[in-house]
């Protein structure tokens, strides 16, 4: 992550950020995007989104071997290094497939709303990175989210949705690779029963509130880094000035 939000703030050109600017952004990017500013937020989330019968149900299903399978397809999926998602979701390195599974995991985006949600966690991450950083920049937060919103209308949704849609498929195959077409019905079937559409509904919140966390975090940091830049920049003049001395 920190070397994506490098990029991100590198890449918008009117910004003409400098080369310790994108450092510090990198920097917070490490310190906002942890494990421990995720999680509390995340399950939170995540238990006020689920009910006893939906929990129930659910832990049934991942107690199964499907369900195990699943897990473990799903943890070394999330462990891939940046390089290796960047060419999965490119369809540089993909697995043997046939229409028929092709089918299947066109069904499975659907089921699982991957895109909805990965196009709502980088909203929030883009939402809580500009209030982050305005409140650390001592600017107004409202602006700035007011600003993001705006930004993410309808049209600018379906858009995001439309680029992710595809890698999201790849990225779904490559990772339920060894997952035979059998074992992607009964996934298929868990997840769009009642309890399956409530725990994806939750599992979306959770995802969110973590992200949101972890952005506004990091946005805090880039604000507080680049208002302490800009200090250091305006009072380097007055030290590099010398005394007055009177003449002789």
């Amino acid at each position: 992550m920190p070397g994506k939000m490098r990029q991100m703030f590198a890449g918008d050109q009117s910004a003409n950020l400098s080369d310790a600017q994108l450092a510090a952004v990198e920097s917070a990017a490490a310190r906002g995007f942890r494990i421990d500013v995720f999680e509390a937020p995340a399950l939170t989330a995540l238990a006020a989104n689920l009910d006893a019968t939906t929990v129930k149900k659910s832990l049934a299903f991942l107690g199964t071997g499907l369900g195990r399978r699943m897990v473990e397809a799903d943890i070394a999926l999330a462990n891939l290094d940046e390089a290796a998602i960047d060419k999965v979701t490119r369809g540089e390195l993909a697995a043997p497939s046939t229409p028929e599974r092709e089918a299947l995991f066109v069904k499975l985006e659907r089921a699982a709303r991957s895109t909805d949600s990965a196009v709502q966690i980088y909203l929030s991450i883009a939402r809580a990175l500009a209030i982050g950083t305005a409140i650390g920049g001592g600017m107004d937060p409202i602006a700035a989210d007011d600003r993001a919103r705006s930004s993410a209308d309808a049209a600018a949704r379906e858009d995001l949705a439309q680029r992710m849609r595809e890698p999201l498929r790849r990225y779904m195959a490559y990772g339920y690779r060894e997952l035979s077409n059998a074992d992607l019905r009964g996934l298929l079937a868990f997840l769009e029963s009642r309890a399956g559409e409530r725990y994806v509904n939750a599992y979306m919140a959770a995802m969110s509130a973590g992200f949101d966390a972890m952005g506004r975090r990091c946005g805090e940091q880039i604000g507080e880094s680049w208002r302490e830049l800009a200090q250091a920049r305006r009072a380097a003049p007055a030290r590099s000035t010398p005394a007055e001395t009177s003449p002789p």
